[in-house]
């Protein structure tokens, strides 16, 4: 019977393609219980997207949860025989906490999983419907592909855990370069450098990798080359790079992990790679890959794909900004009707294929994550606050102040006592307080924090301090100074997957003007 598409939700439509491209090779259909005991969640929590899982009690007394992933009920039902593989796919509702909502959401999952004795044509053919997958949801769609054994390889051979060291991992897989020099020794950045650079494949970043590779990592290396040959006999077309900052997949996958993204959606779209660490701690012997492709981020999918060439810049209001296209500017991206006396908050340089918009400082970084801009700028105190899923291209060394620690002249701290915190960055001074082991009452303020201690609403407060004047004229006193702040260059990063080398090119003249100041 053929089915009309025209009458399905784009989500719909697409899921029908998928199902039939992973029938036509071979995978059968994966169904399973909306049920699985909380047990199996809790033990391989490491494993899952998201820590949130809703639970309850069966009429029995058994503690079962609504399923957050597929992968590990097909890990569990299944059985290791020599030489036999299982080809499974799956559409499945999976229930997680949102990213954005940070609110329970069921979420359609389509996937598919190959698990057994699976060899080099196996992982191969799962790359391949990977690749063909992302084509069926919009033509064009770029990859990011790494090999969790050479990272973690590599990055042991320098003293790094890429498991523990969870500072220096962030500023890594954020691309984060002015963060990773202050943490690292000279010879691990020089080491780290190239290593968050992106390739066309595994043998241009052989080449620039090898002067630091360790035995183990070369090997790892080798067979990720092997791989690749095998999957792109005839080059990938631009449409895939080699990018081992990939976010952190360190925790789950053990091999090749990569990941999809199609322009006009700000998330990617499909993730995938080898798991064989799931499957050991699962008590299996045999192998595994498989990737899931995320159909709730389809809903904003339009009906073609665009094609955007302009760089969408989010300058936050005020003289920082100011300060911001100034610098912009210098480095050849003007655009002269910024200057007009108007209350417009957009605005295009058509030659120079670049667009502004002033946007409130606390909210850049939110335009940014969500795709509405492809770069921005941000104060690090927001980037440490809300965590925005984005990549911190560059310190711009404009807005410089710090997040301190403030309290009336005449106060004595009593360890042994609940301390009282006013801050409009209550997950810095949770962090802070956090690493000093000290209970705290967090009093959430929106302004005029200073007024806090003042008034004996609080103890202390943890807030911005640029010269101090303000604190002096209060009498108040900083205490402890928790981080220097300073303006920030962010990135989208899907948008950095379809405009790497406008947005590079960009990010290395605007290195060149910080430079200078």
């Amino acid at each position: 019977m053929m089915i009309d598409e025209q009458i399905l939700n784009p989500d719909e439509a697409i899921a029908l393609r998928l199902r039939s491209l992973y029938r036509q090779n071979g995978y059968r259909q994966f169904r399973m219980s909306k049920f699985e005991e909380y047990d199996l969640y809790m033990k391989n929590k490491d494993f899952l997207i998201s820590d949130g899982i809703i639970t309850f009690n069966d009429t029995n007394g058994r503690l079962l949860a609504l399923k957050p992933d597929v992968t590990l009920s097909i890990v569990k039902n299944g059985r290791d025989i020599p030489g036999q593989v299982e080809k499974l796919y799956y559409d499945e509702n999976v229930y997680r906490i949102s990213g954005t909502t940070h609110c329970f959401k069921e979420i359609m999952q389509t996937g598919l999983e190959c698990v057994g004795d699976t060899d080099e044509q196996d992982t191969a053919q799962v790359v391949r419907l990977a690749l063909e997958s992302a084509e069926i949801i919009r033509e064009g769609s770029r990859f990011q592909f790494t090999h969790v054994g050479f990272v973690k390889a590599y990055l042991s051979a320098l003293g790094i855990d890429a498991e523990t060291d969870s500072q220096l991992c962030r500023a890594f897989f954020g691309k984060n370069a002015d963060a990773l020099r202050e943490l690292c020794t000279e010879a691990q950045f020089a080491a780290l450098e190239p290593l968050m650079g992106s390739y066309p494949d595994p043998t241009a970043a052989a080449l620039a990798l090898e002067a630091y590779c360790s035995s183990a990592a070369a090997a790892a290396l080798a067979e990720f080359g092997g791989l690749w040959q095998r999957v792109f006999p005839e080059g990938s077309s631009g449409r895939c790079a080699v990018d081992f900052t990939m976010s952190n997949t360190t925790g789950y996958y053990s091999g090749i992990a990569f990941r999809a993204y199609v322009s006009g959606i700000s998330d990617p779209v499909l993730s995938g790679g080898q798991y064989d660490g799931l499957m050991k701690k699962l008590g299996r012997s045999s192998r595994a890959i498989g990737f899931a492709v995320y159909l709730d981020t389809l809903e904003n999918l339009g009906s073609e794909a665009e094609n955007d060439d302009w760089i969408h810049v989010a300058l936050p209001k005020g003289r920082l900004g100011k300060q911001v296209y100034d610098m912009f500017e210098r480095a050849g991206y003007d655009c002269p009707a910024i200057h007009e006396n108007n209350r417009k908050l957009i605005f295009e340089n058509p030659e120079k294929r670049i667009r502004y918009f002033w946007v409130k400082p606390s909210d850049v970084a939110i335009y940014v994550e969500r795709g509405a801009a492809d770069i921005g700028v941000a104060g690090r105190d927001i980037l440490l606050e809300y965590e925005p899923d984005v990549y911190e291209l560059c310190d711009l060394n404009l807005g410089k102040c710090r997040m301190a620690v403030a309290a009336r002249r005449d106060f004595q701290d009593a360890p042994s006592r609940t301390l009282r915190v006013a801050t409009k960055f209550p997950n810095i001074a949770q962090r802070f307080y956090g690493e000093k082991c000290r209970q705290i009452d967090i009093i959430r303020l929106n302004g005029s924090i200073e007024l806090a201690p003042i008034l004996g609403l609080s103890d202390v407060i943890v807030d911005i301090v640029e010269t101090g004047k303000t604190l002096l004229e209060n009498e108040l006193t900083e205490v402890e100074e928790i981080l220097p702040i300073s303006a920030r260059l962010i990135a989208n990063k899907s948008a950095y997957q379809f405009k790497k080398s406008a947005l590079n090119r960009l990010r290395e003249k605007i290195q060149d003007q910080v430079k200078r100041v």
